[in-house]
């Protein structure tokens, strides 16, 4: 199991996919270290039909859609200071604990 180094609720750009061409962060909703995937706020959204026994039962089933979790090296870390994407580093502080450090200015990550 690889360690990630996003964290649900930090702010990403997405660098790679069909997403790439949106310049705007978003926030990280879910993560799922096993299979190295993350799932990213209005990206990768699916439409989801209900199924046949769903119908029967629920006459108002409706079609609805769902965000599917992508890969984690699609998308950049946002530098909390510059606001552009960055690579991140993993050092430990005074008190023993791994800190996230951004590469870019050298900020910790929250």
């Amino acid at each position: 199991m690889a360690k990630l180094n996003i964290r649900k609720g930090d702010k990403v750009l997405v660098i790679s996919g069909k997403y790439r061409d949106i310049k705007t962060p978003r926030e990280v909703l879910s993560v799922f270290p096993a299979d190295n995937k993350i799932v990213v706020e209005g990206v990768n959204v699916v439409k989801d039909t209900p199924s046949r026994q769903q119908r029967a039962q629920d006459s108002n089933a409706a079609i609805t859609e769902k965000t599917m979790p992508i890969h984690a090296s699609n998308v950049a870390l946002i530098d909390p200071k510059s606001g552009k994407p960055t690579r991140v580093r993993r050092t430990k502080g005074a008190d023993g604990k791994v800190q996230r450090i951004a590469v870019k200015s050298g900020e910790p990550i929250a």
